[in-house]
């Protein structure tokens, strides 16, 4: 396996247990049965656990078109450092970028966003 598929199965896996933090808050503030099921008037959830469902969708946004570039760039034969140094970033911008949205930290949720995305124009530069 090339080493952007590796970041991609990292970048998935993170995107795949993002939930559970909320979720748990979910359960904790609402109870197991409300939890579940569709209450008219549903608690409101902690502040944190709002923002890491936040950051858990935009990781989910954000996964689509990172795949989409790193499978092609695979299938085209395309791997260099480049490619690999981006997808590297790109997960570790995911950690920072879901840790600082979840602890609130000014400024840090936009710098790691905006470095994400600088790695996917440099995955789509060596694409083109």
């Amino acid at each position: 396996m090339t080493s952007e598929l590796t970041s991609l199965t990292w970048v998935a896996a993170l995107t795949a247990v993002m939930w559970m933090p909320y979720i748990i808050n979910t359960i904790m503030v609402r109870g197991l049965i409300d939890a579940v099921g569709y209450p008219d008037e549903p608690k409101p959830l902690s502040a944190w656990a709002s923002r890491t469902k936040a950051a858990h969708y935009n990781a989910v946004e954000n996964l689509v078109v990172f795949a989409a570039l790193v499978l092609t760039a695979n299938a085209a034969g395309i791997s260099n450092e480049i490619t690999v140094m981006a997808c590297s970033v790109y997960f570790w911008a995911r950690v920072v970028h879901v840790l600082s949205y979840t602890m609130a930290i000014p400024w840090v949720r936009t710098l790691a966003f905006a470095v994400g995305w600088a790695c996917q124009i440099a995955i789509i530069l060596q694409l083109l």
